[in-house]
């Protein structure tokens, strides 16, 4: 999810509550609040709970929500941190990867650590993102298979960006509780075919409607040439999404009538004309793209 700031860069509460409201009405089936697409990173504790509380009340049990909940290399700290954002409401808290080990460290230490967290936090449904900040930390099929086990996790957040990769994790935790969630539109009908139980691309956040589309049509009717045709478009759009974002995608939404700030606390370059055009065609190619197959558009 994003998150909305005013013009004085506060979090926007109403924003707030009228972006979920998108994600909902546009078929999306579960929120992850309080992540790095939110500007986590750039929150303080409080505003962390205050968004994820908000959108959790606002959901009102419609779909599923979870939201980080580690943000330093204390693991105690972090515990303490993981029952506060469980307590707002959420089905499960998120760990991040590369928030739990240096670079340097091995998967060994990585579970030893995740070992402490499940001890310290009693019976806390918890996930995982790889997140690409501070560094990217992906995980082997082998401690995911060690994870699904313990019967604590459930959801993942993948960004091996790599069909091979993706399809060895999610074998690894085929049949369990632990939901394995892609990150890369490129990789999403791979994904899908190797078990993945849904898609978190950040392209969602500017035009939810195709991704609730390609998903419900798969499970409806497998991997159809149809499908496959919008896939290709929805990668080569990809390509767009991931220049000035977060930034672009509000002032995507904000194009496409929704009443929110472009603000970020991300700094922002500012766009020069050519990027504007690529947004402008990212915008025509959305449209001409729901047009093709039918999408019922929220905005």
């Amino acid at each position: 999810m994003l998150t909305p700031f005013t013009t004085s860069n506060h979090v926007d509460i109403d924003g707030l509550k009228r972006i979920t409201t998108l994600y909902l009405d546009a078929g999306s089936n579960g929120l992850f609040a309080n992540c790095l697409s939110s500007e986590m990173f750039q929150l303080t504790d409080n505003e962390r709970l205050l968004i994820t509380k908000t959108v959790v009340d606002h959901c009102q049990g419609a779909v599923p929500v979870v939201a980080t909940g580690t943000f330093s290399r204390d693991m105690t700290a972090n515990s303490e941190f993981i029952k506060k954002i469980y307590d707002t409401g959420t089905q499960a808290v998120i760990l991040i990867t590369s928030m739990l080990v240096e670079p340097d460290e091995s998967e060994d230490v990585l579970k030893a650590r995740l070992e402490t967290i499940m001890a310290q936090t009693g019976d806390i449904p918890l996930g995982v993102y790889e997140c690409p900040m501070p560094y990217k930390r992906l995980l082997s099929p082998g401690i995911m298979r060690w994870m699904a086990d313990t019967g604590r996790f459930v959801y993942h957040k993948d960004t091996s960006c790599h069909s091979g990769a993706i399809d060895r994790k999610a074998k690894a935790v085929e049949g369990t509780l632990f939901g394995f969630y892609n990150a890369d539109t490129a990789t999403a009908l791979d994904s899908l075919d190797s078990g993945a139980r849904g898609i978190s691309p950040i392209s969602g956040n500017f035009y939810p409607e195709p991704y609730s589309y390609l998903l419900k049509t798969y499970r409806q009717e497998g991997r159809t040439e149809a499908l496959n045709q919008l896939h290709a478009f929805l990668t080569m759009m990809d390509r767009v999404t991931h220049v000035f974002y977060p930034f672009a995608a509000k002032l995507f939404l904000q194009r496409r009538g929704l009443k929110i700030e472009t603000n970020t606390r991300i700094p922002a370059e500012t766009m020069a004309n050519v990027d504007l055009i690529r947004l402008n065609a990212l915008m025509d190619s959305f449209k001409a793209l729901a047009g093709m197959y039918e999408i019922p558009l929220v905005l």
